[in-house]
């Protein structure tokens, strides 16, 4: 017997490691209050939409000026490899396991509650600190259209209180608060709660305009590129580790982990996408594929153009670009095609937020309240008012690299427990149908697990506290009022 000072109450250990069956999460897939309404092209526009965003238009300049040089280009391989690795796992669980919890809904089928609280938790963090970064990278692309047109933004309310900026008389002082970056993650909440069609919609007109933006960049950029900038492409280590050289490299393919949030978050869809088990996996993989393409060509031009070292501390690393080409026409129709494609980035990391929250409210782990669905238009309301003011105070406060930084680290864990599940049902279900399996055995789950560590262990040491801190946190609550309220206490107590 283990005990927990929980009104005395004893639990026994193993009821940490209760598993909820795949059974039971068909059935609650199959009997959602949610509306099927997406199909396969609409899954890979959300892909899209969401993974081409603020980690490519923003963090990789930063990874080449403070990590990798012009050789972030290899960094995104690394990363795209360890995405399609994992990319596999999520769609043959996603083909078995159609909820709408994600990593969380798998973990809870495989890996046991304590694991799956652990999970949700750490994709609580992943979602609405990835709608914070990309929130305050739209507001830095915001600041410069309209700066651009005459209209200049006090820097106090665009930048962190934690941040010094220089004012227009070139005094320095601290920011105030993102006011931009509120404002926007308070417009696309509205337009959530009213439903995931409309979104959708919006979603797949704002796709066109993303890749449009890279075809722009690179048409009219590609003349600009200076062979000089790609001198040295593998920029010399300094002596510190992950400051250029192959760590270096390695440290920002971590950072561009955060350029691939999105493809999981097709996967908490799985409740309001029809045929789920075919079509979850064509909206992951495809997704995958089509960005990781961009993602190449774009940084690869985007070093070209600028200097490595003038990137370092650049949030709009396509604006500089596109002012190379002294273009007053192409930068308004870029910096106005970003400002839509981040909207579309902030719908996908959002949505997913909020179906976390119902999975894990409608799992009894958290408040019943949290999981609430509107009746009207299918859309679990309270978690996606939930998710607005937790992003919302994190924008105002944070600046991006702080926040890039969390949103990697805990995606990479996610991944890792992904692909987990994948081994442990190959092992103890061998035999349950899946629409979707990943080649080679267990070879991929394995390579995936070993690539994600390996990228995790790049990171810096403050981004292992602050998750470290996080999920503590997350223990206490679940200690004080998951364990207790889970739906598979409940059911044991009323079967004793």
């Amino acid at each position: 017997m283990a005990f927990v000072k929980d009104s005395f109450m004893p639990v026994k250990a193993k009821s940490l490691l209760r598993r909820k069956s795949i059974d039971q999460d068909i059935y609650d897939s199959r009997h959602s209050a949610m509306r099927r309404v997406i199909g396969p092209s609409g899954l890979i526009a959300l892909g899209v939409g969401t993974i081409v965003g603020a980690g490519l238009f923003s963090l990789t300049g930063v990874a080449a000026g403070q990590h990798a040089g012009p050789a972030v280009v290899l960094s995104f391989l690394i990363a795209s490899i360890a995405c399609a690795l994992v990319g596999l796992c999520y769609a043959e669980l996603a083909s078995m396991i159609p909820s709408a919890g994600s990593a969380y809904s798998y973990t809870y089928a495989t890996l046991g509650e304590l694991i799956a609280w652990i999970i949700g938790w750490d994709l609580i963090l992943e979602y609405t600190v990835g709608g914070a970064a990309v929130s305050v990278s739209w507001s830095s692309y915001f600041a410069s259209l309209v700066h651009q047109w005459g209209i200049s933004i006090d820097p106090r309310l665009l930048t962190s209180p934690f941040l010094m900026t220089t004012l227009a008389d070139g005094t320095s002082a601290h920011g105030w608060v993102n006011l931009p970056a509120m404002i926007a993650l308070t417009l696309i909440s509205l337009l959530l709660v009213r439903g995931i069609s409309g979104s959708l919609l919006f979603n797949n007109f704002v796709v066109f305009l993303k890749i449009g933006v890279i075809v722009l960049l690179v048409i009219f950029c590609a003349p600009h590129v200076n062979f000089a900038n790609f001198h040295p492409f593998l920029p010399k280590n300094d002596g510190h580790f992950g400051s250029f050289g192959f760590s270096g490299v390695l440290q920002a393919s971590g950072m561009m982990f955060f350029a691939y949030l999105g493809f999981d978050i097709i996967a908490t869809t799985a409740q309001e996408t029809r045929d789920p088990e075919k079509t979850m996996p064509i909206g992951i993989l495809g997704s995958l594929i089509v960005c990781t393409i961009l993602f190449v060509v774009f940084a690869f031009v985007l070093t070209g153009v600028v200097n490595y070292k003038s990137l370092a501390d650049d949030a709009s690393p396509v604006a500089t670009a596109i002012d190379v080409t002294h273009l007053d026409w192409l930068q308004t129709v870029v910096k106005i095609s970003l400002l839509f494609g981040y909207a579309a980035t902030l719908i996908g990391v959002m949505l997913g937020q909020a179906r976390v929250f119902y999975a894990m409210s409608r799992d009894g782990l958290l408040p019943k309240a949290v999981g609430y669905v509107s009746p009207k238009t299918g859309a679990p309301v309270m978690g996606h008012v939930i998710t607005w003011l937790l992003a919302a105070f994190l924008a105002a406060l944070f600046p991006i690299w702080v926040l890039g930084v969390m949103v990697s680290i805990g995606t990479l864990f996610a991944f890792v427990l992904v692909c987990a599940g994948v081994i442990y049902l190959r092992i103890h279900e061998p035999h349950r149908p899946r629409a979707f399996t990943v080649p080679g055995g267990l070879t991929v789950p394995i390579l995936g697990i070993i690539v994600c560590v390996g990228m995790i262990v790049t990171l810096d040491i403050m981004t292992w506290l602050r998750l470290a801190v996080w999920l503590a946190l997350g223990i206490l609550v679940y200690v004080f009022y998951g364990r207790r309220h889970s739906r598979l206490a409940n059911a044991r107590l009323r079967e004793d």
